[in-house]
């Protein structure tokens, strides 16, 4: 049966290609107030595609957007998997960078650009492309339980909650998540591990306001020089974090992972140039993959203070803030290193300044066994929707979903994801190859039936 839908899969290319042009023409922008009956109309327009193939299909509230939550008929005896995905975007400013508007998708040299084309609506739509064509054969081999949420680029502020209120109906063998990306061109990938994140904030005050910085210079503590002072201590010369404890935990990498690492088509010279670096730098003794992969960071993402208008405006000033987050890795845990980056930040502070130091947001690292039945019936699902087998990989971003979905329903999650690294995913002209969107269907055609085969996986 998996030949025919794959045919079924083949033939609708085009038909493909334009429904995914109608899913992305809706402005699904979760973190834009104003934007929110675009979001009930993006939700519903997916749980209607998928009526349409016979799933029984509900959009459901909760204290933010809503949750597309879709069945097969379940039948007993056969595994279930969970699938879980996105409708919401990113906003898609600044607007004059984009070549086309974003929300016109316009197919160009042999991709789909718009926002959202790859994270994650191209994605989700080669996974319903392929529950489609099952179900127009007869219906699928195994159950499938659909988890589309509108708030991932938002934190998932509320899928936590509704996961846990709703876990008997989530219930399933094994969780899959198309949500990340391809190694390269041509060579496709099972992302088995991702690390964890810590995002902080740190708020430091002097005098009670700004001051002039003729009258007051040199005699009164300048919170923006201070924060530069603590935030340059962060790193050792060598490019570890200089936190007390912070490496204490980290799980080095197995030989069988640097061995495999070491065979992946990556050049670090051409990575560079693509980035327009003259250098690349990071943690001394480490590959560029090892780095990004494997060893934990941590990163100012922003610095705010003072005066930033146009001419000069010669002010001492009194508040100076940073966003700096921390990527982490197994087996740190989350809350300590938070509590150590606190202590860090107070300990460094100089008299005369008061810090506030505030955690947005944790998550774990996320590792799951390379070798297991999960694993291998994945593998052979992207050799047939590809044509080859795919690289095993980590990836250096987070998914707090994973571990949500670990935690509530005690189940392991397959990261096998369609995009490319040079999709642009969050920046302008964001896209998704037509040749990406194809060999995603078939690989989740593929993997529904291979996934059939689940024999006591717990």
């Amino acid at each position: 049966m998996l030949e025919k839908v794959l045919k079924t899969l083949d033939a609708n290319q085009k038909r493909s290609v334009e429904s995914l042009k109608e899913f992305l023409a809706i402005p699904s922008v979760s973190t834009k107030p104003e934007a929110k009956p675009q979001m009930q109309q993006c939700a519903k327009w997916l749980a209607d595609w998928l009526k349409v193939g016979d799933f029984e299909a509900k959009v459901m509230p909760t204290a933010g957007h809503p949750v597309v939550l879709a069945k097969n008929k379940h039948v007993a005896g056969r595994p279930t998997v969970l699938l879980y995905g996105h409708y919401d975007v990113q906003p898609p400013e600044p607007l004059e960078l984009w070549t086309t508007p974003p929300f016109e998708p316009t197919v160009r040299g042999g991709a789909i650009f718009a926002r959202g084309a790859a994270d994650d609506k191209g994605q989700v739509w080669a996974h319903i492309e392929a529950l489609l064509a099952w179900q127009s054969h007869g219906g699928l081999p195994v159950n499938v339980t659909l988890l589309i949420e509108g708030e991932e680029e938002i934190g998932s502020i509320h899928l936590p909650d509704f996961i846990h209120k709703h876990a008997k109906e989530l219930k399933a063998d094994i969780a899959l998540v198309s949500d990340t990306n391809q190694f390269a061109p041509g060579l496709p990938a099972i992302t088995y591990g991702l690390r964890g994140l810590v995002y902080m904030e740190v708020t430091l005050t002097g005098p009670s306001h700004d001051l002039h910085s003729g009258l007051y210079g040199g005699s009164v503590p300048n919170a923006a020089n201070v924060l530069c002072e603590i935030l340059a201590t962060l790193h050792t010369p060598d490019g570890k974090v200089n936190i007390a404890g912070f490496y204490d935990a980290v799980l080095p990498v197995s030989d069988e992972e640097r061995k495999a690492w070491k065979q992946l088509p990556f050049d670090e010279a051409k990575y560079a140039a693509e980035l327009k670096l003259s250098a690349l730098t990071g943690e001394a003794g480490f590959t560029t993959l090892e780095r990004c992969w494997a060893r934990p960071t941590c990163d100012v993402n922003g610095i705010t203070s003072g005066y930033q208008g146009p001419g000069a405006k010669t002010v001492i000033p009194a508040k100076a803030s940073a966003k700096v987050s921390m990527r982490l890795v197994p087996d740190q845990d989350p809350l300590k290193i938070r509590d150590a980056f606190i202590k860090t930040v107070r300990e460094r502070c100089p008299k005369g300044i008061t810090a506030e130091v505030t955690c947005e947001s944790h998550t774990p690292a996320v590792l799951v066994k390379m070798h297991s039945p999960a694993m291998e019936l994945a593998a052979e699902a992207v050799e047939v929707g590809f044509g080859l087998r795919p690289a095993l990989i980590r990836g250096g971003g987070s998914m707090p979903v994973v571990q949500v979905i670990k935690s509530a329903l005690g189940i392991d999650t397959l990261l096998i994801g369609f995009g490319l690294p040079d999709d642009r995913v969050h920046s302008p002209n964001e896209k998704f190859d037509l040749d990406a969107l194809h060999k995603g269907s078939r690989t989740a055609a593929a993997l529904y039936d291979r996934l059939s085969r689940l024999e006591g996986i717990h």
